[in-house]
């Protein structure tokens, strides 16, 4: 049976190493990551061991073992995470102020005395105590969406070395207060997801709503241009009405502007109409790689062009641009047709796809018929001539 003061030293050992651990985080996980960086090949073997007391740190190999996050506490918004959080700590406080956070022996006795064994398991369960809330919180503080689980199995063993050192008086950590502090792990492992998803919404809904201003704005500048022209036409109209003289290339030019006024106006309020494009970037995404996407403004090479500015080293090249009455549903369509070969599976908005050109233009030619314009080549002339002077690769 373990000596009550070896066991005194054996959990203040444990505090000062966690309470250290919190005070150094930031410097431990640099570390870390330098080392695993270093020696990734055998990290990658630690990760597939069966060997329960190694725990998987590398983030990125946490990553590729869970996929895509799944929420365990689905709640509405991050707001209603926030909420519950505040709920569940304030039941983790509670926990602590009645007691119940550490299960302890009813009738240890020291020096033969029950009054010094209440004192001592008493003053034990404290230092527990603070070197199992002291791991809960560095886990609380690192954790993100793709490491809940090394998280929750660095808990585990925590609440294992503590009933080890506790053994000799029958301590350990209380069932229910280690699932409180689980559970505040996931909440706030969803929390924090759940919280990214909304900024990334609402940045997107941000971009929507300048992209249909800019359609707007488009669509209101060419009726206002159109209306001038035609009222131009119409006063030539007139003066040549007037002195007898041949009025039909003018009554064309009035016919064409009316059906282009009439274009513009269905385009303005239909706001399902608009150009589906196809698009790579090979010097970015290399050659089987394209982003298939719609756009509503009046002239969709500007789109485009916006996309292939300071965020990308390389302008896209355009392989198709195609005008729809329902460009929504063609494009859903498309998306869903390469569906599976997404770079992307965690945020269905980003639109590129692992396919060729020449995929994504069989595809639309059964949709949409015969394609009088399509480029099935990348030109990337900028990346062309810059991967000459690029360095050799190891």
């Amino acid at each position: 049976m373990n000596d009550p003061q070896a066991v005194i030293v054996g959990l203040r050992k444990m505090l000062v190493v966690k309470e250290r651990e919190s005070a150094d985080l930031q410097d431990r996980v640099q570390e870390l990551t330098a080392q695993l960086q270093a020696h990734r090949a055998p990290a990658a073997v630690r990760a597939t061991s069966n060997d329960p007391r190694l725990i998987t740190v590398d983030d990125a190999l946490v990553l590729q073992e869970v996929g895509i996050y799944e929420y365990h506490h689905p709640l509405e918004n991050a707001e209603s995470y926030k909420q519950a959080l505040a709920d569940l700590r304030a039941d983790v406080r509670q926990a602590v102020k009645t007691s119940e956070a550490i299960v302890v022996a009813k009738k240890f006795s020291f020096n033969n005395s029950l009054a010094e064994g209440r004192r001592l398991t008493s003053d034990l369960s404290k230092l527990m105590l603070r070197a199992y809330n002291a791991e809960a919180d560095n886990c609380v503080r690192t954790i993100r969406a793709g490491n809940l689980d090394t998280a929750k199995q660095r808990l585990d063993k925590a609440a294992k070395d503590i009933e080890k050192l506790g053994a000799a008086m029958q301590m350990s950590v209380s069932p229910g207060y280690h699932a409180l502090r689980t559970k505040e792990l996931e909440l706030t492992a969803d929390y924090m997801m759940k919280a990214q998803e909304e900024r990334e919404a609402a940045r997107e809904e941000r971009e929507r709503l300048r992209e249909e201003r800019k359609v707007e704005q488009e669509l209101a500048a060419e009726r206002e241009r159109l209306e001038k022209e035609q009222a131009h036409y119409r006063a030539v109209l007139q003066r040549l009405s007037t002195s007898g003289q041949d009025t039909r290339d003018i009554e064309e030019q009035l016919v064409r502007i009316a059906d282009a006024i009439a274009q513009n106006d269905f385009r303005a309020a239909n706001i399902r109409a608009g150009y589906v494009y196809v698009i790579s970037n090979i010097g970015a995404f290399g050659p089987g790689v394209v982003k298939i996407g719609l756009t509503r403004r009046l002239e969709p090479l500007d789109r485009v062009r916006e996309l292939g500015g300071a965020s990308v080293p390389f302008p896209f090249d355009v392989h198709a641009v195609y005008f729809s009455d329902d460009a929504v549903t063609l494009e859903n369509e498309l998306h869903k047709e390469f569906g599976a070969r997404r770079l992307n599976h965690a945020n269905l908005r980003r639109e590129f796809f692992f396919a060729t050109p020449e995929d994504v233009r069989q595809v639309l030619a059964k949709k949409v018929g015969n394609l009088l314009d399509y480029n099935d080549s990348p030109e990337a002339t900028q990346y062309f001539q810059s991967k000459h002077y690029w360095p050799a690769s190891g």
